[in-house]
């Protein structure tokens, strides 16, 4: 028997909790900062620990940088303030939650 999801009670295969969770999400904020050597590294927060290694490696991927899950914060290399806040809708958040500072 297939496994179901303890908080909507649908299989595994169909549950749609996850999406749901980064609708309500709360705000998620993107900015960077200066590194070692001038280098600049960008910086998402506000992202629950459990999708932010997921949502890395997501990133990571669709910006072709390389990058870290610290904590609560997602350090990526390079400056993509902008090209983050299309990653993260093309991943299913909301933009109206997405702050770009």
């Amino acid at each position: 028997m297939a496994d179901v999801c303890p908080n909507c009670g649908l299989p595994k295969e169909l549950c749609v909790c996850n999406i749901l969770d980064r609708e309500t999400e709360s705000k998620i904020k993107v900015y960077t900062k200066k590194a070692k050597f001038d280098k600049y590294i960008t910086v998402v927060e506000g992202i629950s620990l459990d999708e932010i290694d997921k949502t890395a490696k997501s990133l990571k991927r669709i910006l072709a940088c390389g990058g870290t899950a610290k904590g609560a914060l997602i350090e990526l290399q390079g400056e993509h303030k902008a090209q983050a806040r299309k990653a993260l809708v093309s991943i299913g958040y909301r933009e109206s939650s997405i702050e770009v500072a």
